[in-house]
């Protein structure tokens, strides 16, 4: 059966903007890596329950995916989305590592809602599976709209497209299973500051390529320091001149020729 792309993607940079309970705000330029991507299909089963198949670290009741689907059948109380899923299995085939910071969990729980939407006609938009993938993920609504790049804030449910000239990214990810609650919990208790008016105004036009050459690692993520000081043997990976994604482990830089 047909295969749908879940592209990976990398924070430009990631600024903190203040709380909203017990979610931080943010404010990131998000953008997609067309060269990395899990791919996910519909596979026929025997079994009446819900059925993912693929290398996964996690139970299936924790895995974003199956998120999607409690979500979306809740948000539509489809029955054709049941039968759905009674009558097929989901078959991804991992090809971006998990707990990289490259939003590999969420991409799938977006492909997933994209994909049911266009196999069973639900007639959602865009806008209704982005509200309904902020409830599985804060990055899921980015993946929805599929943008090239976008300025993502909020707690990640606002999306603004931003139009520049596509880079060509490398990246690499050392063998370091962070935790993102631990890495967020370290920066709120060792190194929290907010971003400024006046840097919020410069980064949200400035373009991906001039940030990449403008900043150092620590000044683009606000995430990093904090995750080096859990996670000290990220010092082996990294290198001048590459950046930080998410909460990590994954380092990117522009590709060299």
């Amino acid at each position: 059966m047909k295969k749908y792309k879940a592209f990976a993607k990398v924070n430009i940079f990631l600024k903190i903007t203040g709380k909203r309970g017990n979610y931080h705000e943010l404010f990131s330029r998000f953008t997609k890596l067309p060269h990395l991507y899990d791919e996910l299909s519909f596979e026929a089963k025997k079994e009446p329950e819900f059925i993912l198949r693929g290398n996964f670290s996690c139970e299936t009741k924790q895995n974003t995916i199956y998120k999607a689907y409690e979500a979306l059948l809740e948000a539509t109380n489809s029955d054709a989305l049941a039968k759905l899923i009674k009558t097929y299995a989901i078959r991804v085939e991992k090809n971006i590592p998990s707990f990289a910071g490259l939003g590999g969990g969420s991409s799938d729980a977006a492909c997933f809602l994209k994909m049911c939407n266009n196999t069973l006609d639900l007639g959602l938009s865009l806008n209704e599976l982005a509200k309904i993938g902020s409830k599985i993920g804060a990055d899921v609504p980015f993946f929805i709209y599929d943008y090239t790049s976008a300025n993502v804030s909020g707690i990640g449910e606002i999306v603004e497209r931003f139009d520049e000239e596509p880079l060509e990214l490398e990246t690499i990810t050392p063998k370091v299973l962070g935790s993102t609650p631990k890495v967020y919990q370290a920066f709120r208790e060792h190194f929290y500051k907010e971003l400024s008016d006046d840097e919020y105004a410069r980064l949200s036009v400035q373009s991906s390529k001039d940030i990449l050459q403008d900043y150092s690692i620590s000044d683009a993520n606000d995430l990093f320091e904090p995750a080096l000081h859990l996670y000290p043997e990220l010092k082996d990976t990294y290198q001048k001149g590459w950046f930080f994604s998410g909460s990590g482990s994954s380092f990117f830089r522009l590709k060299t020729k």
